[in-house]
């Protein structure tokens, strides 16, 4: 069989003329396509998927509906009733499942989809691991007590997560101590369980999304030296692989953006459907180093309170994917209060995206940045230098670890 691999111009698209794919990789730039109508077979170099890529979403419509003759008739409502029907194939009808809440949206829309399943047999656990934000853990239960109904154990075990991580740098050792430490503490969670109705729960939810599958792992079938791991989350490439525990994991085929969509079909409020992502491994990977070392972390959390804070009170939190602070590991000199200081730098992360796989760095107004600044300076103690990422994903991830 012969096929005519063109560069610039397919079937598949439907057009002649097409450009370069801009999809931010490291090739040569060039949009290769292959096909031949009379078998249908087409093929595409680049990645229409990517948001960077111009007019992807166009090709993508064009394979399904024009060449493949899909019909647009899937809704939301009908993953929901197929996840529904999964849970309870899964679940025996007498046993009872552990879900590990993490205050964001992905576990809680997995928890409620759950419990619409299952009902009292879901045993939701909030872990305050010391790597948590200003205030979270106060404002996360009252939001689950009061606006979510969900049944929720609240567990201290900062100095258990603490201890663990006390002289680690590497990040993804980080995820692993991580990884590991919330399995044991939703082991013990499903003995205390087991006391109390009888039978250990076999079963823990989490609310993996398809992104965290990607980064983690090559795909299925892919050879390891060409597809490398971006970064392993700690629901992923964190866990033991003598856990006990069997996973249950919803929303592990879909992207942030139709979790959403599932969340506001299930009556998740949607002030909390907009909060913005936050990592598993928490502040363990936005303090680059030991995480233990000094006070890092409490000087992150004011940092990262008074970014957040000035960002809803100019109005622009629903305009943005993701924003932050991190804590480096070096020291400036400054000068405060007419003395000469040897302080800490803190940069600052806002990007704006779809989906987490791509991202671009969000365009502060210089008077905001100007007055988060001064804010963060005069503020926190420890702190005289501000600075701010402006790097895409790709090169960058979203996060610093």
């Amino acid at each position: 069989m012969e096929i005519e691999v063109k560069g610039g111009e397919s079937e598949i698209l439907g057009r002649e003329g097409w450009g370069e794919a801009g999809c931010g990789s490291e090739c040569s730039g060039c949009c290769c396509c292959f096909g031949e109508s009379g078998r249908r077979i087409y093929g595409l170099q680049y990645h229409p998927e990517v948001t960077h890529s111009p007019k992807g979403m166009e090709t993508l419509k064009h394979f399904l509906f024009d060449v493949c003759g899909v019909s647009a008739d899937w809704k939301m409502e009908d993953l929901m009733e197929e996840e529904i029907k999964v849970i309870n194939n899964t679940v025996a009808a007498d046993e009872h499942v552990i879900c590990a809440l993490s205050g964001g949206v992905d576990s809680t829309v997995a928890a409620t989809l759950v419990h619409k399943a299952i009902g009292d047999r879901l045993h939701c656990i909030f872990v305050d691991n010391g790597l948590l934000r200003y205030k979270e853990q106060e404002r996360v239960m009252d939001t689950f007590e009061r606006d979510l109904h969900l049944p929720v154990t609240c567990v201290d075990a900062s100095e258990q997560f603490l201890s663990q991580l006390k002289g680690v740098v590497d990040p993804e050792t980080k995820r692993k101590i991580i990884g590991k430490e919330f399995i044991n503490i939703f082991d013990q969670f499903a003995h205390e369980l087991e006391k109390k109705h009888g039978k250990k729960p076999a079963f823990l939810v989490q609310g993996t999304l398809y992104p965290d599958v990607i980064e983690s792992c090559p795909p299925p079938g892919t050879d390891r030296t060409h597809s490398h791991t971006i970064k392993s989350h700690h629901n992923v490439g964190g866990l033991p692989k003598d856990m006990k525990l069997k996973l249950i994991e919803p929303l592990k085929l879909l992207f942030k953006d139709e979790v959403r969509e599932l969340g506001r079909i299930l009556n998740v409020p949607v002030g909390f459907l907009k909060r913005h992502p936050f990592p598993g491994p928490g502040l363990a990977v936005r303090v680059l180093g030991d995480v233990t070392q000094g006070n890092a972390l409490e000087v992150l959390r004011q940092v990262d309170e008074i970014f957040i804070q000035s960002i809803r009170d100019a109005g622009l939190y629903d305009s943005i994917w993701q924003a932050f602070a991190v804590f480096l590991p070096v020291r400036s000199v400054g000068v405060q209060g007419d003395k000469r200081t040897h302080s800490h730098v803190v940069a600052l992360r806002a990007v704006t995206s779809q989906d987490g796989m791509t991202a671009d760095w969000f365009n502060f107004e210089h008077k905001f940045l100007d007055d988060v600044s001064r804010k963060i300076c005069n503020s926190v103690q420890g702190v005289n230098r501000v600075v701010q990422d402006i790097t895409s994903k790709p090169p960058s991830t979203i996060e610093w670890e």
